[in-house]
């Protein structure tokens, strides 16, 4: 699977570390290697199951709302929690052929799996810029063709990344560790860069969401008559890049409107003196909240008839699609500029007819 780097890198350090310290609680050697990464739905995951499994929910807090589930095979279960109760060998096999899971077992099963989320929570709080916590649920167990699939059980349906771990132990015939994050928690540990179609779509769905108008007011009346600012037509746009300034009031120059330029850090009320600031251009490298902080001022400039404002970056996830229309912007621009998308969006929102 593509992408989701950073997120394929903490597991692997998480559960790498989770492996070498149940080892030591069970008082003797386990490894837990990621392996691989794929796209699924728990319709498909569930349904390709062979064997009874204990599903773990991990409650992610902070800065990082949701859920995610750690699945282990009820055998694998059965002899890590054993071995921990100093079980003998030959009553261990039976209870792993015969699928034999007692209170003890699920106690002691617990114990391991705090064992893993505590590495979790090491390495997550060590790698993500902020705040998160990992708090263990307890275990659930599933049997297939025994135990029906719901809508909540016995997970949340949904789309999920299915990170997939080998445990291996001396001695023992060890199954998988799979780690179920759904997408869009996944995209909070680790924002993906949207391609320029999907990130079309996301400001689609916002507008339909919102009304058709993404980044509209917040509240203020329908009924409300309000003149527009007089003075020249124009176009302000604001990027730290002169380069890109430059190159973008050369394809702005079709309009007629009075260009304005300036930094980020430009004093908006000076661009805005005497002109009917049609549309607000904000450019930078990436989407972050120093351009956000930014559309905010340009709104306040004029909180009863606001323009329209377009950000453009190089940079682009989701959630900073999502943020942006959220603060604001009512489209974005993917850079490199591209000319035809640059005057199709200033035609759309400045009115402009086509020639």
């Amino acid at each position: 699977m593509d992408g989701y780097t950073t997120l394929y890198g903490m597991l692997e350090t998480a559960l790498k570390q989770a492996g070498e310290e149940s080892g030591m609680l069970l008082g003797q050697e386990l490894s837990i290697a990621l392996l691989d990464s794929l796209s699924t739905s728990k319709t498909s995951y569930f349904g390709g199951l062979d064997d009874g499994c204990f599903v773990l929910g991990v409650d992610s807090g902070e800065a990082y709302g949701g859920q995610f589930y750690l699945v282990f095979s009820l055998r694998d279960a059965i002899v890590m929690s054993s071995i921990l109760l100093g079980i003998p060998p030959a009553r261990i096999q039976e209870k792993k052929r015969l699928s034999i899971i007692e209170n003890d077992d699920i106690d002691a099963f617990s114990e391991i799996a705090n064992m893993v989320n505590g590495a979790l929570n090491t390495v997550f709080q060590g790698t993500l810029p902020n705040k998160v916590r990992l708090k263990l649920l307890s275990p659930k167990k599933y049997i297939p063709e025994i135990d029906p699939l719901t809508p909540e059980e016995p997970l949340p349906d949904g789309d999920f990344l299915m990170f997939r771990s080998k445990l291996e132990m001396p001695g023992q015939e060890m199954n998988h560790l799979d780690v179920l994050i759904p997408v869009a928690l996944a995209n909070l540990f680790d924002p993906q860069p949207v391609a320029a179609e999907t990130a079309v779509d996301v400001v689609v769905e916002a507008e339909e969401a919102g009304g058709g108008d993404a980044g509209a007011g917040t509240g203020e009346s329908a009924e409300a008559v309000v003149s527009e600012p007089t003075g020249v037509d124009s176009i302000v746009v604001l990027d730290d890049d002169e380069e890109q300034r430059q190159l973008m009031m050369e394809m702005l120059s079709f309009t007629g409107y009075q260009v304005a330029e300036g930094t980020l850090n430009a004093d908006i009320k000076e661009l805005f003196a005497g002109r009917n600031v049609k549309l607000v251009i904000i450019g930078s490298q990436d989407a972050d909240d120093r351009e956000l902080a930014v559309c905010i001022k340009v709104n306040a400039m004029r909180q009863d008839f606001p323009p329209t404002i377009i950000m453009s970056a190089e940079c682009w996830t989701r959630t900073a699609v999502l943020k942006a229309l959220k603060y604001g912007a009512r489209d974005i621009i993917i850079k490199p500029l591209n000319t035809e998308d640059v005057t199709s969006k200033v035609r759309r929102y400045c009115k402009l007819a086509s020639v």
